[in-house]
């Protein structure tokens, strides 16, 4: 089923665009770093520049797994596990783990993505999403993770960039 071939995440617009053939093919709202855009280790930022999937995790878990350090915990996310939990960065459902293509931008040194754990994931329902709200993943919902996961190969490229998807794209899914 992998009919993607690029995924655009705008920072602008709060949104990933996948394209397959350089036709839009889905659109769904992501929220990037509260932090804006950056690649520096520990910036809490979220890289730009072109990336590629390098692992997919999750492939046979539950909507609302709980995943740490890439394994998950067995839990699975609901509202009182939440409350139990104040301040934990949830990470649900998948993860698409992205590595940087452009070194010194966001490969290699202080500003490899791959180093950094950045991430496609899944995120709680009450989350909002089209605001910055991340500490520098690409969050989505989980019921969108689980449309996007299957449909995105290994090594798919993932363009992060701070303007908006160009106005041919957005508007084609219209």
């Amino acid at each position: 089923m992998h009919d993607l071939d690029l995924l655009h995440i705008s920072l602008a617009d709060q949104c990933l665009y996948g394209f397959s053939a350089g036709q839009l093919k889905l659109r769904l709202p992501v929220s990037t770093a509260l932090k804006g855009a950056g690649e520096q280790q520990g910036s809490f930022c979220t890289p730009r520049g072109l990336h590629r999937v390098e692992q997919k995790i999750g492939a046979d878990l539950p909507c609302g797994a709980v995943l740490k350090g890439r394994k998950w915990t067995g839990e699975v996310w609901t509202p009182q596990l939440h409350e139990e939990c104040p301040g934990r960065d949830w990470i649900l459902t998948r993860i698409l783990w992205l590595a940087g293509c452009e070194p010194a931008l966001n490969q290699g040194g202080e500003v490899d993505s791959q180093q950094r754990y950045i991430y496609l994931h899944g995120t709680p329902d009450c989350e909002p999403m089209g605001v910055p709200r991340s500490h520098g993943c690409v969050r989505l919902r989980n019921t969108d993770i689980l449309q996007l996961y299957p449909r995105v190969p290994l090594h798919c490229a993932v363009q992060i960039a701070e303007a908006a998807c160009p106005q041919w794209a957005a508007a084609e899914l219209n």
